[in-house]
């Protein structure tokens, strides 16, 4: 999760799709990934904001959540897809990844145990030079 507040922290903004993990920290749920179904858990558009309901009885201890209280913790296809016209590559060595990416003709690279770590990082790079 660590590394989900670092992206949020950089400017990520979280559009809510089905499909999408999420956790809910500083509510003594930090252990827990919730997913945005259509059935149990939704995004709802009120005056006062957007808010995540839980329905039925999936979580009884909540019944919804402002959006600004979760993190998004995107899978590593919705960061290689933020990553967009950059991404060069992914490439696996022995007990690491390596991805590759290209911002205003330079080269950059940067090195994770996992696939999903390595885009995150990459994705922390391009941020950093977006807010520069």
């Amino acid at each position: 999760m660590q590394v989900a507040r670092q992206l949020k922290a950089a400017g990520l903004i979280w559009k809510p799709r089905l499909g999408d993990r999420f956790a809910v920290p500083d509510r003594d749920l930090d252990d827990e990934v919730f997913v945005l179904s259509n059935m149990t858990i939704q995004v709802h558009d009120r005056p006062e904001g957007r808010i995540i309901g839980f329905n039925g009885t999936t979580e009884w201890a909540l019944d919804d959540v402002d959006l600004d209280e979760t993190i998004w913790l995107p899978r590593e296809d919705q960061l290689r897809e933020l990553l967009g016209a950059t991404f060069r590559e992914l490439r696996r060595e022995k007990d690491t990844y390596q991805v590759r990416v290209e911002l205003l003709g330079s080269s950059h690279t940067f090195t994770a145990p996992t696939a999903e770590e390595c885009y995150a990082a990459a994705l922390l790079h391009l941020l950093a030079a977006a807010g520069a």
